[in-house]
């Protein structure tokens, strides 16, 4: 007997409005202070009493007119922080992880070599056991709009306040695996894991982790399915991993919203969409349809929505989140108000 489920609250989404730019020469934090012309993405973690956000390909320095990734002074990721806790007005930057000359530095570097190693992206950071980690996976090559290769993906790790980064070893998954891309929470004493394949044309699957034994690849165990009466069922073989969320998934983030009780994933839609938002009963599901959250009609170009829990307002009917511009390949806040089902 299929139990019975809590009906879906979110009706929609409200007076969704670009609050200001986050990075550039042109954003109110003036990154071109740390060799920061241009710059995407933006994940957001907490740890050591900051909130960090973690930006991918970065160019210094970018000719007139100049749309998408590209320019001189490249680095293949940054690293920024900040204590501002307050999201309405937009975020200050306080600073960034820095070279000897001051400029945002790499932190994990990468081959910089066409089909090889192109660039190594983090997609999302996490704090576990006293350290720092982000994911990333290891691009091989960009190809046609919202796909590219990728070697692998792991994990990397700091314990030096973020000044300096290895990757590990192990875990890695596959370059064609689906957690290639993974949006990362703490719940009771695990690492859920989100994770979706290269590029934006897939759906999501989830795995977990406890805490300490982040580092220990057999310690993962992924979502297979529930249970009768509902409970989730694990497997530490990942060929067994089901599809939780089926869409064109890209870049995404999943937080707890107290407003709705509910957990909320936001992600680039690669069917043209823009950026979507659904809501789901628990951490495997089941989720709800996909709302648009902003559409590419009204932002040409958008991609990567990154919310984090800290930053809502209202009880969590404020939310706020990143969101990547193609033109001018920058960061900017957003809002937006949650409508609820009456």
């Amino acid at each position: 007997m299929t139990p019975p489920q809590e009906p879906f609250t979110l009706a929609g989404v409200t007076n969704v409005q670009r609050v200001a730019q986050v990075t550039g020469p042109d954003s109110p934090n003036r990154t071109d202070r740390f060799e920061i012309a241009g710059t995407d993405l933006g994940s957001m973690f907490e740890a050591e009493g900051k909130v960090w956000f973690v930006f991918g390909d970065t160019f210094g320095k970018r000719a007139p007119g100049f749309t998408g990734g590209g320019g001189e002074q490249w680095r293949s990721n940054a690293l920024a922080y900040t204590t501002d806790a307050d999201p309405a007005n937009g975020i200050a930057l306080e600073g960034f992880i820095v070279d000897d000359r001051g400029g945002a530095k790499e932190l994990l570097g990468s081959e910089k070599v066409d089909y090889s190693e192109m660039t190594v992206i983090p997609t999302y950071g996490f704090a576990a056991n006293g350290a720092m980690y982000l994911a990333y996976m290891s691009v091989r090559h960009w190809g046609e709009p919202g796909e590219w290769e990728v070697n692998h993906a792991g994990l990397a790790k700091s314990t030096d306040h973020g000044q300096t980064w290895t990757k590990l070893t192990a875990p890695t998954w596959p370059g064609d695996s689906n957690f290639v891309q993974v949006s990362v929470t703490k719940i009771d004493g695990d690492l859920y894991f989100w994770g979706v394949t290269h590029g934006r044309f897939g759906g999501v699957q989830l795995m977990k982790v406890a805490e300490a034994q982040v580092e220990v690849p057999d310690a993962y165990s992924y979502f297979t399915g529930t249970t009768e009466d509902g409970s989730p069922q694990w497997s530490n073989d990942r060929a067994r991993a089901r599809t939780i969320v089926q869409d064109t998934v890209g870049e995404l983030s999943v937080v707890w919203n107290p407003y709705l009780s509910r957990w909320l994933m936001t992600y680039t839609n690669g069917g043209g969409a823009g950026a979507s938002i659904r809501e789901g009963l628990k951490p495997w599901g089941p989720w709800g349809d996909a709302i648009t959250l902003v559409s590419s009609a009204d932002v040409p170009g958008l991609y990567s929505p990154y919310m984090l829990p800290r930053f809502t307002a209202d009880g969590g009917r404020t939310i706020y989140f990143t969101l990547s511009v193609w033109d001018p390949y920058n960061v900017f806040w957003y809002r937006a108000d949650l409508v609820g089902r009456a």
